[in-house]
């Protein structure tokens, strides 16, 4: 991974390129992103540019031994640290990242802005809660007591380190303070909330910007969509690389539909709909759940805009803007700031396995009084 594979995010890319150049890096550091940003694939450009044999200025060369080996993750210096469950063959203890490489390096080739569910699915841990074990901090202090093979620096990345044990947490502390010379700690975190307030206050945090509408666009248009289509999907993925990768083969489609179609039986107060619908929202399963409440809550956002006539602000793709037009003559302002909460409250009872069918009845009952009042 090079800093040339990741769209955009020139300003990131620079800011790192500088500290090398300047000899500022900072021997721990955090990289925050939200879900679907670049925060691991910065990472491990980063790691590449540490250990290039000829950088330039903007980025590793990619031809020299080091490039090539960061390129198949299988750089010796490079150490990986990543949440894991346990196995048939191992318990939660002795689970732990050098066990499952093979595989990571599989899922870092094919979903490199992936979320832990992915990695989940991909390793066959669906279902199962991850996490990274106590053990891993006897590790970490192992892997860097070690001088480094070949690169100039040892580089430790830890991915989603708010998933570590709160011992291995602790464990890690007097390492993460004081690391051997030429080691670099690149803590990647989408949840950056949830860490301990002892591992945040020693490292030095960079926020990684989530990608504009134009990186999105253009990343998956070779993915042989019109231009239009890649618009919408920029629109509806808010800069999550992830989301829009995954609605290439239709699912945003899907998903606006089914929109549309509900909010349109709530306004009617089609009950016997309603039910119907609530029936096969739990049946599509809870990432279809979120992802239908996240087109609604972007949804009240547009027609918020659009009542106020703040067009600067608008970010809908020009053959969405009829049926936003026509959806905020019904959802008036005031209505929206009523419904808005309700869609991130269900949001958040579907995170915690709330019974689906139940809270879209209630919620659908709830936005009908509310459009109709």
């Amino acid at each position: 991974m090079r800093f040339q594979d990741i769209p955009g995010l020139e300003s990131t890319k620079a800011k790192l390129i500088d500290a090398v150049a300047n000899n500022h890096v900072a021997h721990a550091q955090l990289f925050v992103g939200m879900e679907g940003s670049a925060n691991l694939a910065m990472a491990l450009a980063f790691s590449s540019y540490l250990n290039c044999e000829n950088p330039t200025d903007t980025d590793a060369c990619g031809e020299c031994p080091s490039c090539q080996k960061n390129a198949k993750f299988i750089h010796p210096d490079v150490n990986f640290i990543f949440p894991s469950a346990a196995t048939p063959k191992l318990k939660r203890e002795d689970a732990t990242s050098e066990k499952f490489l093979t595989e990571w390096r599989t899922f870092l080739e094919q979903s490199v802005y992936g979320n832990v569910k992915d990695w989940s699915s991909h390793f066959g841990w669906e279902n199962k809660l991850l996490m990274i074990p106590r053990q891993e901090s006897r590790n970490i202090v192992k892997a860097l007591s070690l001088k480094a093979f070949e690169g100039q620096y040892k580089i430790m990345i830890v991915w989603l380190p708010e998933l570590m044990n709160g011992n291995a947490a602790n464990g890690i502390l007097k390492i993460l303070e004081e690391p051997p010379e030429k080691t670099i700690f690149l803590m990647v975190s989408s949840e950056a909330n949830k860490l301990l307030t002892t591992i945040t206050s020693r490292t030095q945090q960079l926020r990684i910007p989530s990608f504009s509408d134009e990186d999105v666009s253009n990343t998956i248009v070779p993915h042989g969509i019109t231009p239009e289509r890649a618009d919408r999907i920029a629109y509806m993925s808010e800069g999550n690389m992830r989301l829009a990768l995954q609605m290439v083969g239709g699912e945003d489609n899907e998903t606006q539909e089914y929109f549309k179609n509900w909010f349109r039986q709530c306004f009617t107060f089609n009950f016997q709909e309603l039910t119907k619908m609530a029936d096969e929202f739990q049946k599509k399963g809870k990432e279809f759940q979120k992802e239908l409440l996240g087109v609604g809550t972007k949804v009240m956002r547009e027609s918020l805009i659009n009542s106020v006539s703040l067009d600067s602000l608008s970010r809908i793709p020009d053959q969405e803007k009829g049926f936003i037009e026509k959806f905020s003559s019904v959802f008036t302002a005031e209505k929206i700031m009523k419904v808005t909460p309700k869609l991130d409250e269900a949001q958040y009872h579907i995170e915690r396995n709330a019974n689906p069918k139940i809270l879209f009845l209630d919620l659908s009952m709830t936005i009908g009084q509310i459009a109709r009042s």
